[in-house]
């Protein structure tokens, strides 16, 4: 395999050639075509189930889920099969497709890549220093994850989209995913420094958002000590 078209890190080629392979199992033949993980899942024999079918759940926790508690979950597999060997997925109907892509090409990529959900559920932080229950353990859920987000934005597609002069929120478009997740890929990659170089309006946009946030919250303080 050509190196040129691997990001430079050895763990980020490990896992650009996993999600390659999976590229080339949905029968993409070009690293810019947009992959869809819900093609995939009939293969992973995963069953996704529309959250309104979900009987038993009271008034008051669906209105959570949806409301308040809508950015604390993405979705969940069982951790058991069906008779058939199919297992359910629930996807947050409220984060849309693009974020939805991500969330279900993650579980996608757990049965490819032969992990096994844990008997019991694993509480505990994750980087961000949120609460969280694992199905798998802290290692297979990076590789899922950065396996996932590969397959959907590979490297030599996103590194040609952004040598075009497109944005990340271009890209994000161009594969159907967040544009949080096109900006992971390009820190991962090493592309960060050549993306921020090309488009410098963007950091400056980011400088401001920091500065209007840092002014509210120290208003904030102020206004509290009144």
């Amino acid at each position: 395999m050509d190196t040129e078209k691997l990001p430079p890190t050895f763990k980020g080629r490990q896992y650009e050639i996993r999600a390659l392979g999976l590229r080339d199992f949905a029968g993409l033949r070009r690293e810019d075509e947009a992959l869809d993980p819900f093609e995939l899942a009939y293969f992973a024999k995963l069953m996704i189930i529309n959250f309104d079918e979900i009987e038993g759940l009271s008034e008051e926790t669906r209105e959570h889920l949806l409301g308040v508690g809508v950015n604390y979950w993405s979705g969940g597999t069982s951790s058991r099969p069906l008779p058939n060997g199919w297992r359910l997925v629930i996807l947050n109907p409220k984060h849309g497709r693009a974020r939805n892509n991500a969330t279900l090409m993650e579980e996608v990529c757990h049965v490819f890549l032969g992990h096994k959900a844990n008997r019991l559920s694993i509480v505990a932080q994750n980087k961000q220093g949120k609460t969280v229950a694992r199905d798998y353990n802290e290692a297979d859920e990076e590789a899922a994850y950065a396996v996932g987000a590969a397959a959907l934005v590979p490297f030599e597609g996103l590194r040609r989209l952004m040598r075009q002069g497109k944005s990340s929120i271009e890209v994000a478009r161009h594969f159907n995913v967040s544009r949080e997740l096109v900006e992971y890929r390009l820190k991962v990659c090493r592309l960060w420094a050549e993306y921020r170089e090309r488009h410098p309006e963007e950091d400056a946009a980011r400088e401001l958002r920091r500065r209007t946030f840092s002014a509210a919250a120290n208003a904030e303080r102020n206004g509290g000590a009144d």
